[in-house]
């Protein structure tokens, strides 16, 4: 097992902290709403990826392996989705006050929810399970072992982008336009992570 976590931590540490649809929607809360406010949307992604994990390492993606169709359908509503939450992101407007920006930030149950429509967390998942279970061992074991290791390390991960969001949003506070210019390119930033999906 120390062997499998020596090995993973690199990967969770490097796809956890490099930029995607979680990581940016992260920063645009933690700037509009501050962090306290975004915590719940922090430990919806922090758990509920590796509870996804979990549940691809237990045969869902042999689910969707074999009705590529559903997985097509996943694909599609999670790029759906993503483009509205891009949108809602780049049209908050801080010069007309809060009632312009987004109503709140995601809740626990919506980031966690939002695992299963996010393509990143999908190659996360699927790479994961692939390359650090082995065909001899604990199946069970080793993948509970990945999650755990996942979700240590998107805890402060998380934590970053939200803080950095808040950096950002105190030093443009008193600058509408440049709070509003962060909002679109944060948007913009989501609507480029759904076009490298397809």
């Amino acid at each position: 097992m120390l062997a499998l976590a020596a090995a993973v931590i690199p990967f969770a540490v490097s796809t956890s902290i490099s930029p995607g649809p979680n990581n940016v929607m992260l920063a645009a809360s933690g700037a509009n709403f501050g962090f306290a406010r975004t915590i719940p949307h922090m430990l919806g992604v922090a758990l509920g990826f590796p509870l996804m994990l979990v549940a691809v390492g237990l045969g869902l993606g042999s689910v969707f392996a074999a009705v590529p169709a559903l997985h097509l359908v996943l694909k599609v509503a999670g790029a759906a989705y993503l483009l509205h939450l891009a949108w809602r992101i780049a049209t908050a407007d801080a010069k007309t006050g809060p009632a312009a920006r987004p109503a709140a930030p995601l809740t626990f149950g919506q980031a966690a929810a939002f695992q299963w429509a996010n393509a990143k967390a999908w190659i996360m998942a699927l790479g994961a399970v692939t390359t650090y279970t082995t065909p001899q061992g604990d199946a069970v074991t080793e993948i509970v072992v990945i999650a755990v290791i996942f979700d240590l390390v998107c805890l402060p991960t998380v934590a970053l982008w939200a803080g950095f969001g808040v950096v950002i949003g105190r030093v443009l506070e008193r600058s509408p336009r440049g709070l509003r210019a962060f909002n679109v390119a944060m948007g913009l930033l989501l609507v480029l992570s759904v076009v490298q999906v397809f």
